[in-house]
């Protein structure tokens, strides 16, 4: 399981880094500073959901099964919350209406906050574990 994170938490530090550059200047002309902003938006959570991942991945203070959940969670609220930006913030481009699938947007913002809770709560056992 461990690869398997760190594959994808590097693949999604490449991808954000890639669209960073492209809301940047590829969307410059395009679209407006307020929708270039929440282009941005998207890309800032994605990079730093792939440090998260990066940090699951190579620690062993978190159990096995949770990081199998974490990674889930993480990847599913990733592709629903910065993919859903991405699609809004750049709507009148394509033909697809993103907004009517605007909803998921919070929706996969819950799953990055269960994915930290997940994450919370398997440090809370270890540290009674081995009693502080």
């Amino acid at each position: 399981m461990n690869k398997t994170i760190l594959i994808t938490a590097s693949i999604l530090g490449i991808l954000s880094i890639v669209l960073g550059a492209f809301g940047a200047h590829g969307l410059k002309e395009l679209i407006s500073v307020e929708l270039q902003q929440t282009f941005e938006t998207g890309v800032r959570y994605q990079m730093y959901h792939a440090l998260f991942l990066l940090f699951v991945g190579s620690t062993s203070l978190i159990q096995e099964k949770t990081k199998k959940t974490v990674f889930f969670l993480t990847v599913i609220g990733l592709l629903f919350f910065s993919g859903s930006i991405y699609g809004l913030a750049t709507n009148e481009l394509t033909s697809f209406n993103f907004k009517s699938i605007g909803f998921i947007t919070p929706i996969g913002g819950l799953l990055l906050i269960f994915s930290w809770i997940m994450l919370f709560k398997d440090f809370l056992k270890i540290s009674t574990k081995k009693g502080k």
